[in-house]
């Protein structure tokens, strides 16, 4: 698996081996401003270039410490050096 992350250092690289692998959902993982990890999930077919130079938007309300309700459209930005294939959890069909 290694192998595969290392091609996937750009943003093309990212969504070919999302493809090549058959991804049907992308995580997009960081962590707050106490330390836990937090995480999203997007349909693949959400994954383009674009969203590496633009990013994800998300509701940062609902991360404790982070922002209220009036303000709390967020950007998070995705780092291809940082992609992998994560087995852990299956997509149902």
């Amino acid at each position: 698996m290694a192998n595969e992350n290392v091609k996937a250092a750009t943003p093309k690289g990212v969504i070919d081996l999302a493809k090549k692998q058959g991804a049907r959902m992308v995580d997009i993982k960081f962590v707050d401003t106490f330390g836990t990890w937090q995480h999203f999930s997007v349909p693949v077919a959400e994954l383009t270039e674009e969203v590496f130079a633009e990013g994800f938007g998300f509701d940062g309300s609902s991360i404790r410490g982070w922002k209220s309700i009036e303000a709390s459209d967020m950007l998070a930005m995705p780092d291809p050096g940082t992609a992998f294939i994560d087995p852990f959890a299956p997509c149902p069909p």
